[in-house]
């Protein structure tokens, strides 16, 4: 932990606020990112071709903030399309992507920039964010601490656990970290950003802003996580997809690469075990636990040797009636996990 300082500099910040039929969520999404104190933010808006009245509002918004830009595509191009065709336009010395739906606290960008400033060597700077339903609620900005990381020991932690510690929304990102990356990955319509994150973690150090919220994530029934890319079979195949590339194509800069990589694909494979028995994070009543099985079987093949796959196995085909001291153990395992993801990011 690092005690976190104040901001000396005055660094300039753009942000990339991807929209698609989410007009009626823009203007909040606009005003929370220009809410900043001590840097300089400029907004681009960047609308996929919109069916609803998103453009019109965009437009609306550039006439009220002279900092506010709009971007239209004439044919909707897709999200990572959008995203890339942005981040490629902008500026500013850091840069943030925020989606429509989504909303930043009073100050966010600012503490997130003024660790980097103080940082030199740090990429990417993460923190908690809160999540909310029609309307943001005031937080704290009182900052705790910073925690500071080496990139290596920060991208080994995540390739154990096989998780994504990062929701987007609250990740400020260095220009000269993006640019050593380039774009958001198309071949990874589910998990770009946890590439983004991975790979900046293989050349750079990563921070987080610890107390204060660092972002607003709107839950409703429109979220593309619960619609286009639905499923937790489907997250766990990209993030086997993640690991494959980043090891792929950053293996000289990441210590340890070939013994990481199986430690994430045995990390995946034991979460679709426990999906498999309805025990781990966001299970799924109504899934197949053959297609966990399936799934922890090829990437992981030693799997078969462990008492998960014996458990899965003595399931299958059973309908058993549920355990109340693994449920209780789960759950609080559940809990502990969460409290320590909101307090160290981790």
């Amino acid at each position: 932990m690092v005690k976190s300082k104040p901001l000396v500099t005055r660094p300039t910040v753009s942000v990339v606020i991807p929209c698609y039929n989410y007009g009626h969520y823009l203007p909040l999404a606009v005003r929370s990112a220009l809410d900043q104190t001590g840097v300089d933010v400029d907004v681009l808006i960047v609308d996929d071709a919109s069916t609803d009245d998103s453009a019109e509002v965009a437009h609306g918004l550039t006439a009220e903030d002279s900092r506010v830009a709009v971007m239209v595509h004439e044919v909707n191009a897709g999200h990572i399309a959008t995203y890339n065709d942005g981040l490629k336009l902008v500026e500013g010395n850091y840069i943030v992507l925020l989606s429509a739906d989504d909303a930043l606290p009073r100050n966010a960008i600012t503490r997130a920039v003024t660790l980097m400033e103080r940082c030199p060597n740090v990429g990417l700077v993460y923190g908690f964010p809160t999540g909310f339903v029609d309307h943001p609620y005031e937080v704290t900005e009182k900052v705790r601490n910073w925690s500071v990381w080496d990139g290596q020991q920060w991208f080994s932690r995540q390739a154990r656990t096989g998780r994504n510690v990062i929701m987007s929304p609250e990740a400020v990102m260095r220009r000269e970290a993006w640019e050593e990356i380039g774009e958001y990955d198309p071949r990874l319509p589910h998990a770009a950003d946890m590439f983004v994150w991975l790979s900046t973690a293989t050349r750079w150090d990563i921070g987080r802003v610890n107390g204060p919220p660092q972002a607003f994530y709107r839950t409703h029934g429109q979220n593309m996580h619960l619609t286009t890319h639905i499923g937790m079979i489907t997250d766990l195949r990209e993030r086997a997809l993640v690991f494959d590339l980043v090891f792929g194509e950053g293996r000289s800069r990441i210590k340890n690469a070939p013994s990481l990589h199986d430690q994430a694909r045995k990390a995946l494979a034991r979460s679709a075990l426990l999906l498999a028995l309805g025990e781990g994070l966001d299970s799924d009543p109504d899934a197949d636990p053959g297609e966990f099985t399936r799934f922890a079987i090829s990437t992981w093949p030693d799997v078969t040797g462990s008492a998960l796959w014996r458990r899965c196995q003595e399931s299958a085909g059973k309908k058993t009636k549920p355990n109340r001291v693994r449920e209780f153990v789960r759950h609080v395992n559940e809990h502990v996990a969460w409290r320590r993801w909101r307090r160290y990011g981790k």
